[in-house]
């Protein structure tokens, strides 16, 4: 094939889905990887130009079956989007090993897994590696500790990758979502939750899925071809307004 080929996990729902249509909007080949396998059927079937391959992105055996059938049917990687993640909130004090490895081993391990399988694939494009982060690897807050820690942790990658790989022509930068007006966030976020991110965030709103896809799509074009190493808060500017959420701590 001579379209160029994004690989993006978590692609079943949320972001990664957002990011999947933009890109199949724009004539791109979509590899569209989840462990999800009936979500990810439904999400697939109804985009042109996406590819559905299960795969647990945590299991390093799974992540090399999975870039291998990704290039026998599609022939080449343009863009990686390290998107699949797990959330697990609570009390530090309460957070036992168990939970820990369990946010690590897809947050963490699954970004090093799928970007470390992807090298050769996109020295041969010189292509480019956007890994989700999140506003929470950037500023500490309650109910995070593996969460927060395994996307700050992600942050760093991102610049380790750019640091090595750029002599291939390979670009790493990383996207940090603020709240982003999901069905799960809405679901779980109280009134006074949501009241606390109007007060604290410039913008005075959640972003949505496609704001964020947006720019993840903006990282992965010729128009951020001298852009590496870079991480882009697409927040509303909640960063820039420091921390304390009181109903958030409740």
């Amino acid at each position: 094939m001579t379209s160029p080929v994004a690989l993006i996990t978590g692609a079943a729902r949320g972001i990664g889905l957002a990011t999947a249509r933009l890109f199949a909007a724009d004539g791109w080949q979509v590899a569209m990887i989840d462990r999800d396998a009936p979500a990810l059927a439904e999400a697939a079937a109804g985009l042109a130009g996406g590819h559905p391959v299960v795969c647990d992105v945590s299991d390093p055996a799974q992540v090399d079956g999975m870039v291998a059938q990704v290039l026998d049917m599609l022939g080449r990687i343009d863009a990686v989007v390290n998107n699949a993640g797990v959330a697990d909130f609570g009390p530090v004090a309460e957070h036992d090993y168990a939970r820990w490895r369990t946010v690590m081993a897809t947050n963490l391990d699954g970004v090093f897994l799928v970007s470390q399988a992807c090298i050769p694939a996109l020295q041969a494009t010189r292509g480019a590696i956007v890994n989700i982060g999140s506003i929470s690897g950037l500023r500490a807050s309650t109910l995070r500790v593996a969460y927060g820690t395994s996307k700050a942790a992600v942050i760093h990658l991102t610049k380790q990758q750019a640091a090595e790989l750029g002599e291939w022509g390979i670009r790493a930068n990383c996207v940090c979502p603020g709240p982003v007006r999901t069905k799960l966030a809405m679901a779980v976020h109280s009134p006074d939750i949501i009241a606390a991110y109007h007060d604290a965030i410039p913008l005075n709103r959640y972003g949505s899925e496609t704001e964020i896809a947006q720019a993840i799509r903006f990282l992965c074009s010729d128009s951020a071809s001298y852009i590496t190493g870079q991480v882009l808060a697409a927040d509303g500017g909640f960063d820039a307004t420091g921390i304390g959420l009181p109903a958030l701590r409740r």
